[in-house]
């Protein structure tokens, strides 16, 4: 038996050996080969901002008008459309009680310096005491101010321009009754032009007072030149976007109209092509290639056109960055360089 035990171990330790090479054979025809991918090498790149916003055409002024207080109208002077000058007299309402009430208080001031005026001689006599002169005086100063109180709310009677512009439609007639909350038209000044639009956070450092900036309408292919004049100081917490206003150098658009604003500039940095971009939930990711595998980094990400994305954290000068293939790649693996694209 011991024999037969001996002479069975050389041929046992033999079918060991055997089924361990071959397991490692198959372990290594499972082992997947590198993934082919094409990469560029990070540098300063120079690269065009065409960034396009939303913007809005407003009139350098506009307000609706509205009369201060309610009556009937009695005499309206709003053409359609029509120009007119700062404090041309656009509507009246009925005054005729208030203008009663005025003519009365001027006859009551009339007599009141009358008798003021007599008093004050027999005063400089010692012909009256001081308090009943001092009480003729305080009536005239009272009538006084009774008339200009009345003047203020005759004034509220009239509608004036309060500067020169467009009038738009009108929207009461002559004869109707009015209220403050009634609107009898528009007036706008069109020969100035501005553009209000809002700007993402990330775009913030495109935007200067003074700068140039281009304007498009749906209605014309025709770009219109303006200026940037004011910035929101505050970025809006909701939206994280920053309200900028521009005003036309030249041409003509209707208040009111929809624009493209587009915000060209010629710019330097890191950029990859925006496919080589992971979008993730908490960030965005690209692909290294370092030592012959893949290295997935975090990256932050500024500007981005319709061709590339401007790189501003995580990454440095000489990187080596998948662009193509990037689906294919695991973290750790094996990459194998297909081509050096340019940047």
């Amino acid at each position: 038996m011991n024999l037969k035990l001996l002479i069975g171990m050389p041929l046992l330790l033999a079918t060991l050996v055997s089924c361990k090479s071959e397991a490692k054979d198959k372990t290594a025809s499972k082992e997947k080969p590198p993934v082919a991918v094409d990469v560029i090498i990070a540098g300063n790149s120079d690269f065009a901002s065409d960034i396009e916003v939303n913007g809005t055409v407003l009139s350098e002024e506009m307000v609706e008008l509205h009369p201060e207080v309610g009556g009937r109208l009695t005499y309206l002077n709003i053409p359609d459309g029509a120009r007119v000058s700062a404090g041309t007299v656009l509507a009246k309402i009925n005054d005729a009680d208030l203008q009663a009430q005025l003519q009365q208080q001027k006859v009551q001031l009339e007599l009141a310096q009358k008798t003021e005026q007599r008093l004050n001689k027999l005063l400089a006599v010692n012909g009256v005491d001081q308090a009943t002169y001092d009480a003729a005086l305080s009536q005239v100063n009272l009538y006084d101010a009774n008339i200009n109180v009345l003047k203020a709310q005759i004034d509220k009677t009239v509608v004036k321009a309060p500067f020169a512009g467009r009038l738009g439609l009108r929207l009461v007639s002559e004869g109707a009754y009015v209220s403050t909350a009634t609107a009898i038209g528009t007036l706008q000044e069109t020969d100035k032009i501005k553009i209000d639009f809002s700007v993402p956070e990330s775009y913030v450092n495109l935007v200067k007072i003074g700068k140039t900036i281009s304007i498009q309408t749906n209605a014309s292919k025709e770009e219109f030149t303006a200026t940037i004049s004011a910035i929101e100081p505050q970025i809006n917490t909701a939206t994280r976007n920053l309200k900028v206003r521009a005003r036309l150098v030249k041409g003509s658009i209707s208040p009111g109209a929809f624009v493209k604003v587009l915000l060209n500039e010629n710019l330097k940095g890191i950029v990859v092509p925006t496919n080589a971009i992971i979008p993730d939930a908490l960030s965005n990711q690209v692909v290294l290639v370092k030592d012959g595998k893949a290295l997935f980094q975090n990256v932050e990400t500024g500007i981005r056109t319709s061709d590339v994305v401007e790189i501003t954290d995580g990454l440095k000068i000489g990187d080596t960055i998948v662009v193509s293939g990037v689906l294919y790649v695991r973290p750790g693996g094996n990459v194998k360089i297909k081509k050096v694209r340019k940047s």
